[in-house]
């Protein structure tokens, strides 16, 4: 039997699993300690992860604090792995008769620019308003694209 799943429950079972840090916690709150482990385990910089918890009336607030190089690794493509975040959640506050809420925490600042090119470079420009804008004929446009 593996050494992870207390007794009584089979290895198949995901409702008896615990990580082994939660046996040593005497004051473990399962739905905050299961976020941290599974963000830790999915990010470059696990020091930098950081759970509040608060409760309300409407249940459990869980705020994710990440490094800003690792949210890309927590929302995942369309969001799909903050979805599989919030689900598993869900489940573990079911299981302990709790509504469970993830919210991710915006880096402070918000998101840089994603990269540098000439599209954003020649936008900023016609966003400058000492900008000067040239008169050209369609021959000049042409020439310049080179057909």
């Amino acid at each position: 039997m593996n050494s992870d799943v207390r007794a009584g429950g089979s290895v198949g079972s995901a409702c008896n699993y615990r990580p082994k840090e939660w046996s040593d916690m005497n004051t473990a709150v399962p739905d905050q300690e299961f976020l941290e482990y599974l963000v830790k385990s999915l990010v470059d910089n696990p020091a930098d992860v950081k759970v509040d918890r608060k409760v309300d009336e409407m249940g459990v607030l869980l705020t994710l604090l990440v490094n800003p190089v690792d949210m890309g690794q927590i929302i995942g493509r369309q969001g799909n792995t903050a979805k599989a975040i919030r689900s598993l959640l869900r489940v573990v506050g079911l299981k302990n008769n709790a509504r469970v809420n993830l919210k991710i925490a915006e880096p402070e600042g918000g998101r840089g620019p994603r990269y540098n090119s000439e599209a954003n470079e020649s936008m900023n420009e016609a966003e400058d308003p000492n900008h000067e804008v040239k008169d050209r004929g369609m021959d000049d446009v042409i020439g310049d694209l080179k057909l």
